[in-house]
């Protein structure tokens, strides 16, 4: 199956190098692309991608007010938040609005075209050169809230992968330190996403900190 991906950026130099890029795999096809983020949603609906790069900074309508709006349909595509290094903050805000994840403007392309494949699998990406500061940005603003309460339906070996998912651990890292099978571990990150409501591991992150099972100074004891 070819994926479709929609670019949508303020620079028309950003937007035409990935359509050269994409244009050029057997499986990527560019169906769109748009400025700020009201042609955005206009494109999302009308031709209906699976993915969509979208940068944050744009002219009128922002990436995050965009990402919202796409997203809160439930059957809308992906989104890709296209950042700097210094915009956490507002990547903050990106994931927070439904984005799958975040790439970097200086990523290598083919990087770029590998997050497209994970992310149109289903799967949440998050730049490695980025991870552990966006992590902190989590921690900082998740102790300077009250926690979100602990489900009672989250049995203690369920915990315990929320917190290690928590502090991004993949699947293989989780089956590693638990010392169970990568299928076992990918079974319990299944169980956690109903439970929870969540999209994907990326709320799964974000969840572990507002319910400040892990923080700054590392995971929470439970209780």
């Amino acid at each position: 199956m070819t994926i479709r991906v929609a670019l949508v950026d303020d620079q028309p130099l950003i937007r035409t190098a990935l359509e050269m890029v994409i244009d050029g795999t057997d499986d990527l096809e560019v169906v769109g692309h748009a400025a700020n983020g009201e042609e955005a949603i206009r494109l999302a609906a009308g031709t209906r991608p699976h993915v969509m790069v979208m940068d944050i900074r744009m002219p009128g309508m922002d990436g995050i007010e965009a990402t919202r709006r796409i997203t809160e349909r439930g059957d809308g595509p992906k989104v890709l938040v296209l950042t700097t290094f210094d915009e956490d903050d507002h990547v903050y805000g990106a994931l927070r609005a439904g984005a799958c994840g975040f790439l970097v403007k200086d990523m290598a392309l083919d990087a770029i075209l590998d997050a497209v494949r994970v992310v149109a699998a289903g799967d949440a990406l998050i730049a490695p050169t980025v991870t552990r500061r966006l992590i902190s940005e989590f921690a900082h603003r998740a102790e300077a809230e009250p926690p979100t309460p602990v489900p009672t339906g989250l049995t203690n070996r369920e915990r315990e992968v929320l917190v290690l998912v928590g502090q991004g651990l993949s699947n293989t890292e989780l089956a590693h330190h638990m010392h169970i099978s990568t299928a076992t571990a990918k079974t319990y990150v299944s169980r956690l996403l109903t439970k929870l409501g969540a999209r994907d591991r990326v709320q799964l992150v974000i969840t572990a900190y507002e319910m400040k099972l892990v923080g700054r100074t590392g995971p929470r004891p439970a209780p």
